[in-house]
């Protein structure tokens, strides 16, 4: 897989930083994953970790919403990142039974207090998502 294809998710985030991980399962890219450790030097860490990190990425598919409601996992992933710290939610791409059109991303952001500001190529199999904190002036 062309580094290009992860270099915007992978680029967010800086060495040293610390990631945490939503709903990881089998059909996460693990290059991905890779690449975010390999990049910031440290190992990602699960949701079960309650310290504060600097950004947060979230493995979210149609079916997921079956358990789950990806606006409080949003909300979640906010409350232990640090000032300025981003969250990338991965979806599967379109044409497949477990995709995630970007704008019911784009709509549970915009519920938590967030903003859905870019997406892109994510690898062969996920698109991502990147969403941020709105600024406290608007």
């Amino acid at each position: 897989m062309p580094a290009s294809e992860y270099e915007a998710v992978v680029g967010a985030f800086n060495p040293g930083q610390v990631v945490q991980e939503f709903w990881w399962d089998e059909d996460a890219d693990d290059d991905l994953r890779k690449g975010i450790e390999e990049h910031t030097g440290e190992q990602l860490v699960d949701e079960d970790h309650h310290d504060v990190c600097d950004g947060a990425i979230i493995w979210w598919r149609k079916s997921d919403a079956e358990d789950g409601d990806l606006t409080d996992l949003l909300v979640d992933a906010q409350a232990n990142l640090d000032d300025g710290g981003v969250i990338w939610v991965l979806t599967p791409k379109p044409n497949t039974n477990e995709h995630v059109p970007t704008g019911e991303v784009a709509e549970a952001a915009r519920v938590a207090g967030m903003n859905a500001t870019s997406a892109v190529s994510a690898g062969d199999s996920w698109s991502g998502t990147q969403v941020v904190s709105r600024s406290r002036g608007r």
